[in-house]
């Protein structure tokens, strides 16, 4: 009997199907597709021990040892695990790495108990490679890259479009030494998959913010980040006031919130003590000792008086290093550039000249 195959398309996570992975937990914690749920037909110890055997006896002795270890209580267990998500979701699909035998044997133990279910020609690698190939298309279409000091808002203005690519969401990281996510960053893989996945819902020319090539632990793909290049640029420009105030949102009140959500009151209120310390401690060779140890010195004070209420106090701390560290790193990278920009100013008239492009551009 025939096993039922679909053909990759990126139609299937526009429509948000249920897609269940059957690769073991390691291959998936490296990236699998945008919201699949990993049930493996083997565990990472069992995948280790078929893949050694089929080296050295082949595929044959390989299929031999997988039955025997994912037999009995183990095999009826998984089973039960894919009827159940099948059960939740009819249309649920299938998949393993190459769409081979990891993903046909789950189909054909589905089929034993009375589940038919496709899987997915190609697998994930065939997934991966369109929603790789989104990225590249998007690097071909028009871009626009919004610039600015540090606490101009731009990815509240990215957030803003409806083409707004955010890079910093996808890679969870705001892209700076304080711009660490409570919970862990994606993997290279997922960033990638992220960015393929909203680009999905953008159809003409997007926008992004202006960034390094790293966010975090995540790279930007080599042929987006060489289109952010030469795109044509937006700069925000606010008062210090006003940018402050923001920086204070999204860097303590934001994260705290974040992290009072994740950890609860006493816990969060550490971890979240212990990144910006450590993360000011990161530019210590940047700062100088004596910056340090004074911006050290009115960053602790204000975790006293936040303590008490007032999460204003924090801006005695970041005003400072706003105007001696990050500031003057920003203008000096931009005198190093060769840039011209569409258009300078406020907030809102950024937004306004973005939509203005985003309109010109669209298909």
């Amino acid at each position: 009997m025939s096993l039922p195959l679909i053909e990759p398309s990126l139609d299937l996570l526009r429509q948000k199907r249920v897609l269940i992975d059957v690769r073991a937990p390691v291959e998936f914690a490296q990236g699998g597709l945008p919201g699949a749920i990993n049930l493996p037909l083997m565990d990472d110890e069992e995948r280790h021990r078929v893949g050694i055997e089929y080296k050295q006896r082949g595929q044959e002795a390989a299929i031999v040892l997988g039955q025997r270890l994912v037999s009995g209580g183990i095999k009826a267990a998984r089973v039960e695990a894919w009827k159940a998500m099948v059960e939740a979701h009819p249309d649920a699909i299938v998949y393993c790495f190459r769409g081979g035998l990891r993903s046909q044997i789950a189909q054909q133990w589905l089929m034993e108990a009375g589940i038919e279910r496709p899987r997915i020609r190609g697998g994930w690698k065939a997934m991966r490679q369109a929603l790789c190939a989104r990225i590249d298309a998007a690097a071909e279409r028009p871009l626009l890259v919004v610039g600015g000091l540090t606490g101009c808002a731009k990815t509240a203005l990215i957030q803003a479009l409806d083409n707004g690519l955010d890079l910093e969401a996808c890679a969870r990281h705001k892209g700076s030494a304080f711009g660490r996510h409570p919970l862990p960053a994606p993997s290279q893989i997922d960033f990638e998959h992220a960015l393929g996945l909203r680009l999905l819902e953008i159809d003409g020319g997007s926008v992004v913010e202006d960034e390094s090539r790293h966010i975090g632990a995540a790279n930007i793909p080599l042929t987006l980040w060489r289109a952010m290049e030469r795109a044509p640029r937006l700069r925000v420009e606010m008062p210090l006031d006003w940018r402050l105030e923001q920086i204070r949102k999204d860097y303590i009140d934001d994260l705290w919130a974040l992290y009072r959500a994740q950890y609860g009151d006493w816990l969060g209120w550490a971890l979240m003590r212990k990144q910006l310390a450590t993360a000011l401690g990161r530019l210590r060779k940047r700062l100088g000792h004596a910056r340090l140890a004074r911006l050290q010195r009115l960053q602790a004070l204000a975790f006293r008086e936040h303590e008490r209420g007032d999460a204003r106090a924090h801006e005695a701390w970041l005003a400072p290093l706003l105007t001696e560290y990050y500031d003057p790193l920003y203008r000096h990278q931009l005198d190093k550039q060769d840039k011209t920009f569409l258009h300078v100013g406020d907030w809102e008239s950024c937004l306004a000249a973005a939509r203005e492009w985003s309109v010109r551009t669209r298909p």
